[in-house]
């Protein structure tokens, strides 16, 4: 249980280390770069879900 503790501990440092510098250092997105990447993403997700289904269904 200490070993799961530490774990979550240390990613939680790492991530919140990792907020402050992409807040600080990262660049503003364009509107028409942040809807292409929504879209992208959108559609990978759908892929997801249907190869997580299809794992389900067939027995993978």
């Amino acid at each position: 249980m200490t070993k799961l503790l530490t774990i979550l501990l240390v990613l939680f440092a790492v991530l919140g280390v990792l907020v402050m510098v992409l807040e600080r250092y990262a660049k503003p997105v364009s509107a028409e770069a942040q809807s292409k990447m929504s879209s992208i993403i959108m559609v990978l997700v759908f892929i997801l879900l249907v190869g997580r289904l299809l794992m389900e269904v067939f027995g993978g």
